[in-house]
């Protein structure tokens, strides 16, 4: 089957070359010429295991390709559109500018039917407004409209897209389920649940799964606030409630708080839907509320842990980006934290192992180390605020000659208290106490 994908950003990228993976021929098409030829030419432009040498093989084969030309959908029977959403300044509600504007494209080049598939992150009613926008462009258009959205974690993609929890498909056309069953018919195969909704249902499934998961982050911190307060171990709290099947174990990590390209921008979205629909969700709208506040906390729990008096101190920080396994900067924790600790007079020296580039144009007066052990030599503390593999052994020996201090401040509990308090370091984590 031929398909096309508008937009070549994480969404679009990984889900063409999933979709070429599975024996379809896709086209992968962005107004950016730029990042068209670097794709071209082999280089990717993000960070996600696995994709490059997905891109490389199926381009090999011939089944993927990539173009700005927006007639390349001729033939095309399904036409997905992967294009950014972020939130529109001012008021919380997902931009759809880039949304509306490819619908537009789409109308003014198609000649035959085709499904166009919202595969963006959309709120209520965005494919209803794609179909308008397509019949007022061009009346004589053949199409349907499908809401497929993506349940793709950053640094799992692409086992998320070909092993996936489950396909939702919300579209009201006959002929659009049978084209969206052929896309997926290699999950099929292997048992995977294709749930068909109506269109503003899937739309919707999107929203509320990424807030009940961002929800279920700040409940697990609010506890692990708790937790050192009453002298209990979050973990252990974690591991007896998840394994209530009710409940589950994952996103019951404590964290300095959520990030990331989805569940801030798709909580403040789902936030302005339901107020305008008349049906606030007071649940998510303190979920939001918590997070942010709680970035500000971990800046002064880094302050406590120098002894209150910062001026004038060197932290070394390892880990940047929201979560391990990305480059991705967006909304990560870092963000709020270290421009915090850096107005309170401190120094920061940073090592990532991959998102340093992409953190120098948001913090570039950072002092970046390109080995973790050149960033700790000689600074005041050390905080980790991403969990790396690479972080998850250090030399302990090593780390506590390098400081000045044995100040360890370890936002991501990947340490166990008695071992580091035994290893002669004042070890701060999250709802644990020595």
């Amino acid at each position: 089957m031929k398909i096309a994908v508008i937009g070549s950003g994480y969404v679009g990228l990984v889900s063409g070359a999933c979709l070429s993976e599975f024996g379809h021929q896709v086209a992968c098409i962005d107004m950016d010429a730029g990042k068209i030829q670097r794709l071209k030419a082999g280089a990717i432009p993000i960070y996600e295991p696995g994709l490059e040498d997905l891109v490389a093989r199926n381009a090999g084969a011939k089944r993927l390709s990539f173009s700005t030309e927006i007639a390349d959908i001729a033939g095309a029977q399904a036409i997905f559109i992967a294009v950014g959403t972020p939130t529109r300044r001012g008021d919380g509600h997902a931009d759809m500018t880039y949304v509306h504007s490819a619908a537009k494209q789409i109308a003014g080049a198609l000649k035959d039917y085709a499904v166009i598939v919202t595969k963006s992150t959309v709120p209520v009613g965005t494919g209803r407004a794609v179909e308008r926008i397509v019949r007022e462009t061009n009346p004589k258009a053949q199409f349907d409209v499908a809401s497929n959205p993506e349940f793709l974690r950053e640094g799992a993609a692409i086992n998320d897209f070909m092993r996936p929890d489950r396909v939702v498909i919300g579209t009201d056309g006959e002929r659009a389920k049978e084209i969206m069953r052929q896309i997926y018919r290699p999950l099929f195969l292997i048992d995977t649940p294709i749930v068909f909704t109506k269109l503003e249902t899937a739309e919707l499934i999107k929203y509320s799964a990424n807030a009940f998961l961002a929800m279920k982050i700040t409940f697990i911190n609010q506890v692990s606030d708790l937790c050192e307060k009453v002298g209990a171990d979050v973990h252990d709290v974690a591991r007896g409630i998840g394994l209530d099947g009710r409940i589950g174990g994952k996103f019951l990590h404590p964290s300095p708080g959520f990030g990331g390209s989805c569940f801030p921008k798709d909580t403040r979205a789902l936030i302005q839907t339901a107020r305008d629909a008349g049906s606030p969700l007071s649940l998510i709208e303190a979920t939001l509320d918590f997070n942010e506040a709680r970035k500000t906390q971990m800046a002064e729990r880094i302050v406590a842990a120098l002894g209150g008096k910062p001026e004038g101190k060197t932290v070394a920080v390892l880990g940047l980006t929201f979560k391990p396994n990305t480059d991705d900067m967006r909304e990560a924790a870092s963000v709020t934290i270290l421009p915090a600790l850096q107005k309170r007079g401190i120094k920061i020296r940073a090592h990532d192992p991959e998102g340093m580039e992409e953190a120098k144009k948001q913090m570039p007066d950072l002092d970046y180390r390109d080995d973790p052990y050149d960033a700790i030599d000689g600074a005041d503390a050390l905080v980790i605020l991403t969990e790396w593999n690479s972080y998850r052994s250090l030399d302990l020996d090593r780390v506590k000659t390098l400081l000045k201090a044995p100040i360890f401040v370890d936002l991501r509990n990947i340490y166990r208290p008695a071992e580091m308090q035994a290893a002669g370091f004042q070890y701060s984590s999250l709802g644990r106490t020595a």
